[in-house]
């Protein structure tokens, strides 16, 4: 028997703010001056979803750990600059949290100080105040469950019970992994085909997600 949902966990990037069109743009910036040329689609497939470590990894094992550390850091400034000049909250997403009646949290590959800064920047944070969790307290990263588990653990809520909402596909083969149902934002920067599977809604409006998430 399927049980009725109780809890809706949200990914922070590019679920909550319009921030990954702003990371994929810096990333392939950096690597055009780093020495590893990337364009938008090779961001979303490579980075998109994953945590800072994990994107770490891919660069030193690309470019050495020097650049690594350079890549790090200059992501980190030119990220931070942009968002305290264009952020804003995904389209809709305004609108979604104020029909949604059921519990939420997040969940995401971003650091606290990362979503203090994004999710305050767009005047979100007070809202999830309290039930925000960052990949930075478990041991392996989406596409592991193990980020999903934590936040439905901290919350009190049986996995059957968790819906995610994400816009990666490292993240939705999370909450597959985490025997979660999700429903995947197409309306970002990873096309739709890239979202589907098992137990996921794909779905272009976040308007349209408080009735999806009634339906099942």
């Amino acid at each position: 028997m399927i049980k009725p949902i109780e809890l809706v966990i949200f990914d922070c990037d590019g679920v909550l703010v319009d921030s990954e069109r702003i990371a994929a743009r810096v990333q392939v910036l950096l690597g055009a001056e780093l020495g590893w040329p990337l364009t938008e689609g090779e961001v979303v497939d490579r980075f998109i979803g994953r945590s800072h470590a994990a994107i770490r990894e891919q660069v030193a094992a690309r470019l050495g750990e020097d650049r690594a550390v350079i890549w790090a850091e200059r992501f980190e400034q030119l990220h931070r600059e942009a968002v305290d000049d264009e952020l804003t909250p995904v389209e809709g997403l305004p609108e979604a949290l104020e029909a949604l009646t059921l519990p939420t949290c997040v969940a995401s590959s971003g650091t606290h100080d990362k979503m203090r800064h994004t999710l305050g920047r767009t005047g979100l944070y007070e809202h999830f105040a309290g039930r925000i969790y960052s990949a930075t307290e478990v041991s392996h990263g989406k596409p592991a469950p193990d980020l999903f588990l934590h936040a439905a653990r901290q919350m009190g809520v049986d996995p059957a019970a968790c819906a995610v909402v994400e816009d990666s596909r490292p993240g939705v083969h999370a909450a597959r992994a985490a025997g979660m149902r999700s429903f995947g934002y197409a309306g970002g920067l990873t096309p739709a085909e890239r979202l589907e599977g098992r137990g996921t809604t794909v779905f272009h409006d976040m308007r349209e997600l408080p009735a999806l998430i009634a339906e099942r």
